[in-house]
C-alpha cells in the first residue's frame, strides 16, 4: 500500500492517495500566514490503516518546509499534536 499526500489548493486541503485512490483529506483555511486546520476525514474502507496519521503527518511536514504555521481547530489534528510534541511549534494562537 503506498501513500501519497499532496494539497489541493484550490480545495483548501491536503488530499492522501493510497494507491492512486483518494482515501482522505484534511481542510483548512487561510487566515494570513497560518492556516486554520478545520477537519479531517478517510474514507471507511481505509479507516485503521494509519492513514489518518499519515496524511497529517505529512502535512505538517510540509507546512514545517514551507515555514508556515497553523491553528489546529480539528480535533484530529489537535490530538495528533498532542501526541507528537514535535509538532507543537507549529502551533500559533488563532489570528
Amino acid at each position: 500500500m503506498s501513500f501519497l499526500v499532496e494539497e489541493n489548493p484550490a480545495e483548501r486541503r491536503f488530499e492522501i492517495l493510497v494507491d492512486d485512490a483518494l482515501a482522505g483529506f484534511t481542510a483548512y483555511q487561510p487566515r494570513g500566514e497560518v492556516l486554520v486546520f478545520t477537519h479531517t476525514e478517510v474514507d471507511q474502507r481505509y479507516r485503521g490503516m494509519g492513514v489518518g496519521e499519515a496524511l497529517v503527518r505529512s502535512a505538517l511536514d510540509q507546512l514545517r518546509e514551507r515555514g508556515d504555521r497553523l491553528v489546529p481547530k480539528c480535533p484530529f489534528v489537535a490530538a495528533f499534536i498532542e501526541r507528537h510534541p514535535e509538532y507543537a511549534n507549529l502551533v500559533v494562537a488563532e489570528p
